[in-house]
């Protein structure tokens, strides 16, 4: 596991996760919608790529947690694309986007715990037999009488 101190050079998710922001690779461009006059001069949009599959920052269960989890935010090299556009400002742009990668990571830090099977109690497997009884009596009713003929 990593530890870094938090300053400006590290994205700090845990105690024991930080991840260098050389790591991640910035690009700005121009941001889509309204905007009037200034929209078409500036690049406010943040775009931020992360190599997930090859970042020596997490551990390797932890990378696979990610891997698994966001796979339908990955592309085919296996980087995290993250864009940010809220904002009017580059630098509030690239804070949304970094902050939303910690909330990602921060989701696969603890491992799920495993799910125990458990037996349905009497009581409930009674109820839904008489349920299902009741509804076959019902459906049964709507049907013609035998003595009509």
């Amino acid at each position: 596991m990593t530890t870094s101190p938090p300053d400006e050079t590290h994205l700090v998710v845990s105690r024991t996760v930080a991840i260098p922001l050389a790591e991640f690779d910035v690009e700005y461009v121009r941001s889509g919608g309204p905007g009037g006059q200034n929209v078409n001069k500036v690049s406010s949009k943040a775009r931020v790529r992360w190599p997930v599959s090859s970042s020596p920052s997490l551990p390797e269960e932890m990378k696979e947690r990610f891997l698994t989890r966001y796979k339908s935010r990955l592309t085919n090299e296996g980087e995290l694309v993250v864009a940010g556009q809220r904002y009017r400002d580059q630098k509030k742009n690239l804070d949304d986007c970094l902050q939303r990668i910690v909330e990602m990571i921060r989701e696969v830090l603890v491992p799920p715990r495993p799910r125990k099977a458990t037996k349905p109690t009497r009581g409930s497997q009674r109820r839904r037999v008489e349920t299902k009884r009741q509804r076959s009596d019902t459906k049964r009713l709507r049907g013609k009488p035998k003595d009509a003929e």
